[in-house]
């Protein structure tokens, strides 16, 4: 019944307010004469009340005390009603100083003023919390609670707890605390105890628990993992709470306190990396990132921006994801030199008019097309881009004098067994070969590179490859693509229920790919430390589980096979190489083997041939000819493994 009432018209909380105001000022005479009523001068009530009325009549309807809904009356409120009071209070006190100069005779003493003041702030919000209470206690008595446990006592417990009690629409029924220190264990916060978290799984079961939320930002991921994986066994939902950044801007909802993502879970502890020595290479100089729109290269240019670097290029040939960018910097780094240049990396003449025009002293090759499936049937334009693109680049880079040059390769490079791996492995070789060359060989170039000496240019440019695997949440990988899955009721689609892949976040790859940049001193292929491998199924179920819903239930998994060129699990090194450690425990030198420049020009040149013609056949035969281990699986390009002509090994160091 009472839920369903409407709302109350705002002049009848006008009229309200006024009278209560009254009651307060009576109150505040009867305490001034020690409740001895008959003390009370009544002409100077009468006097009082009608100027009150005035006075507050005139201040309220100015700041608009009675114009929010009283039921969800909220801290804002408080504070207009607080300014309303002290300035109808002050105007009050300047209106009974007029009255006594004008010989008017006084209607109140200061006393009484100030008495008033706290009296009738007092009933203003009691009354509007009396009744913000009652309806929320009338609606919550018709619904089935929802039992949680907050997942720390900290700062943030206590933020999230107290987001909860100012949301009248939320059901939320806050049970306990749980934390990890004993110290906290046995106390209590607003009237909640805190319990011992080592017991969760207890306390799940004994009180029915319908939700935990995670509020901590110190929980390790291992700790966090297993908090998680208890809470899906016994079917409990998973929430997060926003970064703390949101917590600091003031403005938490409880829309923000949302399920759990299993990016969540997939993170490891903060990478760190030595700033002061990225810094120092990096100040003044003008950088060129290529794929700078990409998941990848995106995000290596926000981490440049950390840095004091000189002009900032960035290039790539999608016209929508570079504007996007470019207008993301406009709006967070409008005081940054930043340049979006459109062109495509294979486009000789264009990437020569960037490297002319700017000349760059740092360049992080990004682009590339990274499909498995799209490439396996597409083989000519994976070598265009990944192959011809990075040798371009790379030339570029020798010509006009690049100090050092980047780039972004990948674990499925390692035994391809696509063309898209094999083509990385081979833009590995060319950048590596090529560096040997400028620096071991005493600068002896090729016909390919023969106009480097008709040029005043002393070749310079240190090449540095990074190898890793995928990242959480870039376009097009399985993370996304199972939350669009799992939003439309499903099926998920999973290729093998044994299949695994490493995983890397972004941010911490980029990260990464700064420091091995900063550390490399040419020709290293740097591989980082991915953790361990996810089997993508157990991910696919955890990520049904985390959006409250029961795998092969609710949502069907079901397995497509694997695609052209996919492998079971993925690897970071052939069996031929190994590793040497760095003072970065998460980055190491892989020693891989190495090639004879001239050679590489040599397969190189016939390779581009097929490819500018889309010689299918001819472009995959020379890509096992140069990559000897490529062995094609589930592709129709197996028949092509049969007798491979290896292509030689560098004999020098």
């Amino acid at each position: 019944m009472f839920t369903k009432l409407d709302i109350v018209s705002r002049w009848i909380i006008f009229t309200i307010d006024i009278c209560l105001c009254i009651i307060a000022l009576v109150f505040a005479k009867i305490l001034k004469n020690n409740f001895i009523i008959e003390d009370i001068n009544t002409l100077a009530l009468y006097k009082a009340i009608v100027v009150l009325v005035i006075v507050n009549s005139m201040v309220f309807y100015n700041i608009k005390t009675f114009a929010g809904i009283v039921r969800y009356t909220s801290a804002q409120d408080s504070f207009r009603i607080l300014f309303s009071i002290l300035l109808s209070s002050l105007v009050y006190f300047f209106t009974n100083a007029l009255f006594i100069v004008f010989n008017l005779g006084s209607f109140a003493s200061n006393v009484t003023i100030i008495i008033y003041s706290l009296f009738s702030f007092l009933f203003l919000i009691t009354y509007r919390v009396i009744v913000k209470y009652f309806f929320m206690y009338i609606k919550n008595s018709t619904l089935d609670k929802i039992r949680v446990i907050i997942y720390g006592a900290g700062e943030a417990g206590v933020a999230t707890k107290r987001t909860f009690d100012h949301d009248a629409k939320v059901n939320k029924n806050i049970i306990a605390f749980v934390d990890d220190d004993v110290r906290k264990v046995g106390k209590t916060i607003d009237g909640i105890k805190i319990l011992d978290a080592a017991e969760l799984e207890r306390l799940i079961v004994d009180h029915e628990v319908d939700e935990i939320i995670l509020a901590s930002y110190t929980l390790p991921s291992e700790r966090r993992e297993h908090v998680v994986d208890i809470c899906l066994e016994n079917d409990v939902k998973v929430l997060n709470i926003p970064s703390p950044e949101v917590w600091a801007k003031g403005h938490v909802t409880t829309a923000q306190i949302q399920n759990l993502n299993i990016e969540d879970l997939l993170n490891r502890k903060p990478i760190q990396i030595d700033i002061d020595g990225i810094q120092k290479q990096l100040k003044d100089k003008r950088i060129l990132i290529t794929g700078a729109a990409g998941s990848i290269g995106s995000e290596i240019v926000r981490q440049l921006l950390k840095f004091e670097t000189g002009l900032i290029i960035l290039c790539d040939q999608s016209e929508t994801a570079l504007h996007n960018i470019y207008l993301e910097l406009e709006e967070s780094h409008a005081n940054t030199n930043f340049h979006a240049f459109i062109g495509d990396v294979k486009d000789e003449k264009r990437m020569e008019s960037l490297f002319e025009t700017y000349r760059p002293h740092y360049v992080y090759h990004a682009a590339a097309y990274k499909h498995v499936p799209l490439m396996e049937d597409n083989p000519a334009e994976a070598i265009k881009t990944n192959v011809i693109g990075t040798k371009v680049i790379a030339d570029k880079s020798v010509k006009y004098g690049v100090q050092k040059f980047v780039m972004i390769s990948t674990d499925k490079a390692v035994n391809p067994t696509n063309v898209m791996g094999a083509s990385k492995r081979i833009a590995e070789i060319y950048v590596q070969s090529l560096n040997n060359s400028l620096h071991h060989k005493n600068h002896i170039f090729s016909n390919g590179l023969s106009y480097i000496n008709e040029l005043d240019v002393k070749p310079i440019t240190k090449f540095i490859t990074t190898r890793f695997g995928n990242v959480l949440g870039s376009n097009g990988s399985v993370i996304p693509r199972f939350k669009q899955q799992i939003e439309k009721g499903g099926p998920v689609t999973v290729t093998h229920p044994e299949i695994t892949r490493f995983f890397m976040t972004i941010p911490e790859a980029c990260r990464l790919v700064l420091e091995a940049g900063c550390m490399g001193k040419g020709g290293e292929i740097f591989v980082f430390d991915m953790g361990k491998s996810v089997k993508i199924v157990e991910l696919a179920k955890k990520m049904i589980r985390l959006a409250g819903l029961i795998p092969n239930e609710d949502i069907k998994i079901t397995y497509s096979g694997l695609r052209p060129g996919e492998k079971l699990f993925e690897e970071l090194l052939n069996d031929n190489e190994n590793t040497l450690p760095t003072h970065h425990e998460k980055i190491m030198i892989g020693k891989v083997r190495e090639y004879n420049f001239d050679d590489v020009q040599e397969h190189m040149s016939l390779l581009q041939k097929h490819a500018v013609v889309n010689n299918v056949t001819k472009v995959v035969q020379q890509m096992k000819t140069i990559v000897p281990e490529f062995r094609s699986k589930n592709s129709i390009f197996e028949e092509l493994d049969l007798v491979p002509e290896e292509m030689p090994a560098s004999n020098e160091d």
